[in-house]
């Protein structure tokens, strides 16, 4: 339960609810005498995490500087994936630049990928270290300083060099944002803004595309490098001035025992059964450090600053003091492996990889496809069918995120105000049929030579459509089980698919000449429709996967 109540609270909540409160079950509506800090002084709407009484809690924050965060890292997301999957129309100029085959050219954005991946094993225990602010901040520079090189590389290897420093900048792209949006958005939003977050990540992995075509066909390669350079230096100035840090300190129950700041144990339950005097002992609970107290108490005298706080001249500093560094670090480089070990972890991980995979086939074989008869399209032309994709990913924001936290209220309200995270893998039903017919469309468009038109404007959407919305569903969904490890659940998930992802593009190609596009993208799509079918699995049973980990220390982080 991301409220942190200690145990012998938690206790009488579900004798009074009888049902078992696990790490991801959330209480949504008031319950007898326990009163929640609301979304406002008229709602009934319970705030998941409950806020704590601090000004400059970024849950309190006004609206103006949630959005400036939110804005700087979508910012920093889009820059940093706007490049390293760019090379897509480009693969002519590069073969012949760099005197290599096809092949050759993908494995520039193969091994980007590959290092992007595991390049989050640096940035994500910073990250928790240091805070969000210092890594935004580096991630871009190091993007900047890879996108001069790239800009000035004149042989292969020099380029390829660039490449691996372009994936070592761009590892927060894949992990930072979730992390910031768990920082500073309630329960019932994030699964609007996960979805803004696939969207522009994604969007930007089909927008550079689009611009890259043009600039190399019109003023050559090197411009979209340093139109690249112009992005990022804009967004150091961004970050520098409007991303105050967003990481915030909630103690934990035993950590706060430990303090002194709450009673012991044997201490709480004498109080919880002693007759009469349960609403005088429950109001003893501190509000110091983020635990709410039970008792009835407006929202607006529980929490004054909700809606209006303000980050502090400490939150604007370059990094955070941590009084345990290499401590946290251990626990960043630690945790993401451990995780792999937990279903819910490993589903969400297989899902966006493969949901990814079906969108890095477009980008790896746009080329090949339309820059040959019976197609002739200049890299101009093959750069702009990736709108299709980019459009795509608009109706999944607009439907998916919206769909997904309506599901989730609703079976909310069904289930006596109690929110199981399984409650939004229904939502996952139509994309799954969505991605479907796009890979048939696709796989069948590209091996019969259809018209352009049909493979473009339905398969390059459906693709669009579905990478936005399964991989935010199925993300979001490990994210609400695993709340105090967001970060490392990103990089469990970000290895994986960067790893397959490598994969892919080593053997896509060769595969393809022997066998035609049927066998690899109908094998990939019967691979994403097999991780989606295990949603039915997790949708009855998660709550006994959770179950599993109650007493993990992932929950005490």
């Amino acid at each position: 339960m991301e409220m942190n109540y200690d145990e012998a609270v938690l206790h009488q909540l579900e004798q009074e609810l009888n049902v078992k409160i696990l790490p991801g079950t959330e209480i949504m509506l008031d319950v007898g005498e326990h009163h929640f800090v609301k979304s406002s002084a008229t709602s009934d709407r319970v705030l998941v995490p409950q806020p704590s009484d601090s000004k400059h809690d970024p849950l309190n924050w006004s609206r103006f500087w949630k959005y400036s965060a939110i804005s700087c890292s979508t910012m920093v997301s889009f820059a940093q994936g706007f490049g390293p999957l760019a090379l897509a129309p480009i693969f002519p100029q590069l073969i012949e630049t760099y005197n290599t085959d096809l092949a050759g050219a993908i494995q520039f954005t193969g091994v980007a990928i590959l290092v992007l991946g595991f390049s989050n094993f640096i940035w994500v225990p910073l990250s928790t270290s240091f805070g969000r602010r210092p890594v935004l901040l580096a991630s871009t520079l190091v993007c900047l300083a890879s996108s001069v090189w790239r800009a000035q590389a004149k042989t292969y290897s020099s380029f390829m060099g660039a490449c691996v420093l372009n994936g070592i900048g761009a590892g927060p792209a894949e992990t930072l944002q979730p992390a910031i949006i768990t920082d500073i958005f309630f329960l019932d939003r994030r699964g609007v803004w996960n979805t803004v977050y696939f969207v522009f990540y994604f969007g930007s992995l089909a927008v550079g595309p689009i611009i890259s075509g043009p600039m190399a066909e019109t003023v050559g390669m090197a411009s979209f490098w340093y139109l690249n350079v112009a992005m990022h230096a804009f967004i150091f100035i961004c970050i520098l001035f409007l991303f105050p840090e967003t990481k915030w300190h909630r103690m934990h129950p035993d950590e706060m025992r430990a303090k002194g700041l709450l009673p012991s144990l044997q201490a709480s339950d004498e109080k919880v059964n002693t007759a009469n005097t349960e609403d005088k002992d429950l109001e003893k609970i501190t509000t110091l450090s983020g635990m709410p107290d039970l008792s009835h108490t407006a929202t607006a005298a529980r929490d004054p600053w909700l809606g209006k706080g303000t980050p502090s001249k400490q939150q604007f500093k370059l990094f955070q003091v941590n009084p345990h560094p290499l401590k946290a670090v251990f626990y960043d480089l630690w945790i993401p492996w451990k995780l792999f070990a937990f279903p819910i972890v490993e589903f969400a991980s297989f899902v966006v990889s493969w949901s990814a995979s079906s969108f890095l086939t477009l980008n790896l074989t746009q080329a090949e496809v339309f820059a040959n008869p019976p197609y002739m399209f200049s890299s101009n032309a093959i750069g702009f069918m990736n709108f299709a994709i980019l459009i795509g990913m608009f109706i999944g924001l607009a439907t998916a995120g919206p769909l997904s936290d309506y599901i989730s209220m609703r079976a909310t309200r069904k289930n006596r105000g109690i929110r199981e995270p399984e409650m939004r893998l229904p939502t996952m039903i139509p994309y799954v049929l969505i991605m479907i017919l796009g890979n048939f469309i696709v796989a069948f468009g590209y091996q019969n030579s259809w018209d352009w038109k049909i493979i473009v404007i339905i398969g390059y959407t459906c693709a669009g459509i579905q990478v936005a919305a399964l991989p935010a569903i199925a993300s979001t969904y490990a994210v609400d089980s695993y709340k105090p490890v967001s970060g490392s659940v990103f990089v469990s998930i970000t290895v994986n698919k960067n790893v397959w992802g490598y994969g892919f593009s080593k053997f896509i190609t060769p595969w393809i000449l022997a066998s035609g596009y049927l066998p690899p993208i109908m094998t990939n799509m019967s691979l994403i429709t097999l991780w989606c079918s295990f949603g039915v699995l997790f949708f009855f049973f998660g709550k006994t996967f959770r179950k599993w980990s109650e007493h993990s220390d992932v929950h005490r982080m």
